[in-house]
């Protein structure tokens, strides 16, 4: 009778050592890796500290604390290998997990609308009114609206819908800056083949919040030549008379300004908005995005500078040649450019 094979002794697993980031880096240094200092890390864990509880009693289980370190340097550099290169620890397939599961809870719209909010209330919409102002006496803004596109990798189904006008893959994110440049709104969501003005048509903004009167009289968003003229939205004029709508117009450029350079931001604080995003399914891409939007408003909020951008960053936002007008899906084009004519009329005949 042949003797037993000897069992083999199984090796222990080896995990890298983990470098306590929240303790090792000063704030300067954690702002510059992750974008956010040590209380802000906190503060954002803290929300979903509960859903990024592993309940498990394994060893080197990761923290809710060190699942938001790592979805942060993500986020700050869009490369997934760089949060396994840089002493966090995990390895590059517990990354992409930890990234999934992070931004899962952090996208749930419990946890988006605590800091992404439109103003509808007559104090709110008040106080941006008066922001926008102070910028160049235009009256009545409170939000200046616009469209960018976020690359993405062809996607394995509706591939086609996906490619914008410069022939690469995108999501065209529609999105409001207000005067201190917090996003107030963000849709992410729709294929880069469709036009910005289908994306406000068929958004709550336009179907709810100024089509049911949410919002007091007399508020307006600004938009570029590639939106339809509403009573809430002004766009510039095209060839401009002068006198008032000369003055409109350059009153318009000068405030609108504030959406572009919120955008030129929100993708230098996080450059994974800057190249291809490489996930699949473009819903993932979607929920980057927002959360990205989300954490701007709170570094915003808490005062955090955006890191002076590293060589191989851009430092500002590559939008698409502007986009033809088209008529909105209300068929009434007429009525707001009638109501420019009049706004223009009564605010701008002296030149500001």
């Amino acid at each position: 009778m042949a003797a037993p094979a000897p069992l083999r002794q199984r090796r222990p697993r080896r995990f890298r050592e983990r470098k306590d980031v929240l303790h090792d880096l000063d704030d300067g240094e954690l702002i510059k890796r992750y974008r956010l200092d040590r209380a802000g890390i906190i503060f954002v864990t803290d929300l979903v500290r509960g859903p990024l509880t592993n309940p498990t009693g394994r060893n080197q289980v990761l923290t809710p604390e060190m699942k938001i370190i790592v979805l942060l340097r993500y986020l700050a550099t869009g490369k997934m290998q760089l949060c396994s290169m840089d002493d966090l620890g995990p390895s590059q397939q517990t990354v992409s997990q930890v990234i999934t599961e992070t931004l899962m809870a952090l996208s749930s719209n419990a946890i988006l609308t605590q800091f992404i909010t439109f103003p509808i209330t007559p104090h709110e919409t008040q106080r941006k009114i008066v922001d926008f102002q102070q910028i160049a006496g235009f009256p009545g803004v409170i939000g200046a609206i616009d469209g960018t596109h976020v690359r993405i990798s062809a996607p394995s189904e509706f591939e086609g819908e996906y490619v914008n006008r410069k022939g690469y893959h995108s999501i065209n994110v529609q999105v409001i800056f207000d005067a201190k440049y917090k996003i107030t709104d963000i849709v992410a969501k729709w294929p880069g083949s469709v036009h910005d003005a289908r994306i406000l048509n068929e958004s709550s903004l336009n179907r709810v919040v100024f089509g049911r009167g949410m919002v007091p009289d007399g508020c307006h968003l600004l938009g570029d030549s590639g939106y339809p003229s509403k009573k809430w939205l002004l766009t510039p004029y095209l060839r401009p008379q002068p006198g008032p709508q000369s003055n409109y117009n350059k009153a318009h450029k000068i405030t609108r300004s504030v959406v572009e350079r919120g955008i030129g931001q929100l993708k230098r604080r996080f450059h994974v908005l800057h190249g291809e995003i490489r996930v699949q399914p473009p819903s993932k891409v979607c929920q980057i995005i927002k959360v990205c939007a989300m954490l701007h408003n709170i570094c915003k909020d808490r005062n955090i500078y955006i890191p002076a951008a590293e060589d191989d960053e851009e430092e500002v936002d590559d939008p698409l040649p502007l986009q033809p007008p088209q008529p909105p899906a209300d068929q009434r084009p007429r009525e707001g450019l009638l109501y420019r004519d009049e706004f223009a009329d009564l605010h701008f005949r002296n030149d500001n």
